[in-house]
């Protein structure tokens, strides 16, 4: 294999200073594609073609944003098998989950590109007689994303769509484990027809690309998704230089399931929550919050369900689970399994390495039954199958629970009451709250985000994406 897939910078395909490895989870054998690391100074010059396009980028047509990004989203859909094929290759993901993200990321370019057409505005009388204000939306300027392993053509699409539609160029870095359906991502975007400078991709290690772009004075606005820890360092960066920034991290997400609820639903939210995606997304339900009533049957309904899942290479029909998505995430899954057990915690099922007709880095998922909400199990974001089952006595003491932790992304609640959902709805400390449906699966159209640890800033998605990628100018004229 000696293609080496490039950087894309100021309209131009560009070779890095190194090359990485994309290797393939579901078969360490096989090698996905050789990627481009990007320099310190490429970035510099991926700003710099940035910061030139930005002014007539920004003041172009709306309707030339909109056709730019229908385009994107057309070659998308005519391309999404073949991208699915490529996430499920490269991350691990089961390909109907890797077909589904690639059609929502057609949906949500398609999306904002009707957002670009009605950007809001307002104009009303001053209260100084013959005078008119009118309030209008900007872009920010160039825009930084980046974005992690875990949905690499959904997340870069719901920051990269916006940003573009609402006048802002963008410098794009993607995590170094997912380089593979960025650059594909990348490729149909430069093929688009938007001016050069508008859309750069600049991959690499986060020490030097991402660090690069964090430190560079001619980046407005910085989109993140991540861990806390680097998303805290991001925060730290942004602040010091005053610059607008976004932050989407951890999640250690509670699913409550009540006395009253109807079993195979709450079996249902809780194993596609805990354990699709391999657990590998930030709504994923780790902690499932049961009351006393129920605890036995569901444990038993839930150790059930788990056997039958089956974990194998991702792009196999009727695979439930595919693998960890490298060597260093399969340990720290099996690092919290051994915590968990340390702690007291009983393991129900699961932990377990599994081996496969390839060499992959696959575990069986893994419940624990019995746990305390102080245990680190049950308290740290652990990114994989793990699931935590924690007794509570009603749902009053369910709910103080849930709301006991520093995140405060999604929770659930599985119930027949309409009086409980109401209340948990209201009183749930998180961002997104489900009544009878897994925690993980949100919309491209509604606002996605939480609170504490979880996110900082505006909202992403949705109409509520304006809030972020624009400025609100207020002029003054005479009536």
């Amino acid at each position: 294999m000696s293609d080496i897939h490039q950087n894309y910078i100021g309209g131009a395909w560009a070779d890095g200073e190194g090359v990485s490895r994309n290797i393939n989870p579901s078969d360490t054998d096989d090698v996905v594609g050789l990627y481009a690391q990007a320099s310190a100074a490429q970035l510099d010059a991926a700003v710099v073609a940035a910061r030139a396009a930005f002014p007539a980028w920004s003041r172009a047509a709306p309707l030339v944003r909109h056709d730019a990004l229908m385009r994107v989203s057309a070659a998308i859909a005519a391309r999404r098998d073949a991208l699915g094929d490529l996430l499920a290759r490269e991350e691990g993901k089961t390909l109907p989950e890797a077909l589904l993200e690639a059609t929502r990321t057609a949906q949500i370019f398609a999306f904002f590109a009707a957002e670009a057409l009605r950007v809001p505005g307002d104009r009303f009388p001053s209260v100084r007689p013959g005078v008119e204000v009118e309030v209008t939306r900007e872009g920010v300027g160039v825009v930084g994303i980046i974005s992690p392993w875990n949905y690499p053509l959904q997340i870069p699409a719901w920051k990269t769509a916006p940003a573009l539609a609402y006048g802002n160029t963008v410098v794009f870095k993607p995590a170094d484990l997912a380089t593979a359906s960025a650059h594909a991502l990348a490729e149909i975007i430069a093929g688009a027809g938007l001016p050069a400078g508008v859309f750069n991709l600049v991959m690499g290690r986060g020490s030097t690309v991402g660090q690069a772009l964090l430190d560079h004075p001619k980046i407005d606005a910085v989109t993140f998704t991540g861990s806390v820890e680097t998303g805290r360092k991001v925060a730290s960066a942004c602040a010091a230089r005053m610059r607008k920034f976004q932050l989407e991290m951890g999640g250690k997400n509670p699913l409550i399931v009540l006395d009253d609820a109807d079993m195979k639903t709450a079996v249902d939210c809780a194993v596609n929550g805990a354990f699709f995606s391999t657990g590998q997304r930030c709504t994923a339900s780790s902690r499932l919050i049961v009351t006393e009533g129920i605890y036995s049957r569901f444990a038993e309904a839930m150790t059930e369900r788990m056997r039958g899942l089956v974990v194998d290479d991702a792009r196999k029909a009727g695979v439930d689970l595919g693998p960890a998505v490298d060597q260093t995430q399969l340990d720290q899954d099996f690092a919290y399994v051994k915590i968990g057990k340390d702690e007291g915690a009983k393991l129900k099922l699961g932990g377990e390495r599994l081996n496969r007709a390839t060499p992959g880095y696959y575990m069986a998922p893994a419940l624990f039954v019995d746990a305390d909400n102080g245990m680190r199990i049950a308290r740290e974001e652990i990114f994989g199958p793990v699931a935590a089952m924690i007794p509570a006595r009603d749902y009053e003491h369910a709910l103080a629970i849930a709301n006991d932790t520093e995140f405060g992304l999604c929770g659930g609640v599985v119930t027949t009451s309409l009086k409980y959902a109401q209340h948990f709805k209201r009183n749930a400390e998180v961002g997104m709250a489900m009544v009878n449906l897994p925690t993980a699966g949100v919309d491209f159209h509604a606002p996605f985000g939480g609170r504490k640890a979880s996110s900082v800033g505006s909202r992403e998605q949705g109409r509520y994406a304006v809030e972020f990628y624009t400025t609100v100018k207020t002029a003054y004229t005479p009536a």
